[in-house]
């Protein structure tokens, strides 16, 4: 019953309560057995972005579905509502042959992410390359026409979902691709200040007073889930920057400031820094960077941004690891785990 797959999910899914009756109906019949295989061999349920094995596992599970249904191509598998007259032939071939099982067949998350991972991988629709002067018109028309109906614009367009929204978003207003004005970064800063205030006061108004009375930049360090700021805002607020670049400042300026002052690399702190990155890493035994959860590893170093800690992991492969080109992500973390870890410790 409904309860019992609920309680049983809860042990893979932590967000389960917040899921919908009918999801978790589709989640009982679809990944609970798999979950609780996947249990039995000692592997966790996976969330966040896809490595590349998983990916490669992904394809392989496409090609294989194709071949065993004589489907001609992935995009009529996965996008079956462009092929109309061919809808019901495809849906019954998905039903016989197990579609939702095939297509997460060896990868440890939900269904329903990996057949979105798979949309996104064989969309022919997703490498297009640039939007000529006409199709930004057109864009710019859709969208008066349908508001953020992505959906319906993409299909229009022949362009994925995400395409037409992020490219809207930059051609909306008049954009400035130059350096930031200092007019601008003020611009920001007060746009950070505000929805910061606005968090704050919402998850813990005592915390505010201090925020009010500081007149400095110490509320910076406040800021811990910069990721997850509502850009879209901040950019109406800014004008004259898209959301990715206001994030991509914004960014440049917390490393900037959280590290200002700090002996971080310097001496001795420099040296415990590294072998507690070192450290780190390899007790996470990821076997690709995407695995790594960077913002858990920013406490090894201190209080900085996950774009800082990723900054110094590049710094201390390129000099310290030869030929690190060639060599895997856990191959990496291994040899300066084996090799370069004893060096830093004698130096401390």
């Amino acid at each position: 019953d409904l309860d019992t797959a609920r309680r049983e999910l809860e042990e893979f899914i932590p967000h389960v309560k917040n899921i919908s009756d009918s999801s978790i109906k589709k989640m009982a019949g679809r990944d609970l057995m798999r979950f609780k295989e996947f249990k039995k061999q000692g592997i966790a349920v996976k969330f966040g972005r896809f490595t590349q094995k998983e990916n490669k596992q992904i394809q392989k599970n496409v090609e294989e579905f194709l071949s065993l249904t004589g489907l001609d191509s992935a995009e009529k598998l996965l996008f079956t509502s462009r092929y109309p007259e061919d809808k019901d032939t495809i849906h019954r071939l998905k039903t016989e042959h197990h579609f939702c099982e095939k297509i997460s067949e060896g990868i440890p998350r939900p269904w329903r992410l990996v057949y979105y991972r798979a949309r996104k991988m064989f969309d022919p629709n997703n490498y297009k390359g640039r939007y000529t002067k006409e199709e930004k018109e057109k864009l710019k028309k859709y969208q008066a026409l349908h508001g953020n109906d992505w959906k319906k614009i993409s299909e229009l367009m022949s362009r994925s979902n995400l395409s037409v929204a992020m490219k809207f978003s930059e051609i909306k207003s008049a954009i400035n691709y130059g350096p930031w004005t200092k007019e601008e970064t003020q611009k920001l800063m007060n746009a950070v200040k505000e929805v910061m205030r606005r968090k704050l006061q919402t998850e813990n108004p005592s915390s505010l007073s201090s925020l009010e009375q500081s007149d400095t930049d110490p509320w910076i360090e406040r800021e811990k889930l910069y990721q997850q700021l509502p850009w879209t805002e901040i950019e109406t607020k800014v004008g004259s920057r898209y959301w990715r670049q206001c994030k991509q400042k914004w960014n440049s300026i917390l490393t900037s400031k959280l590290t200002k002052g700090q002996q971080l690399y310097r001496g001795t702190n420099g040296l415990q820094a590294k072998i507690n990155l070192i450290k780190r890493l390899y007790e996470t035994k990821a076997e690709d960077a995407s695995e790594v959860n960077w913002d858990e590893l920013t406490n090894a170093i201190g209080d900085v941004p996950r774009a800082y800690v990723q900054a110094k992991f590049y710094r201390l492969k390129v000099s310290s690891v030869p030929l690190w080109k060639r060599k895997t992500f856990s191959e990496i973390v291994d040899y300066l785990y084996e090799k370069k870890l004893p060096e830093l410790e004698e130096n401390l």
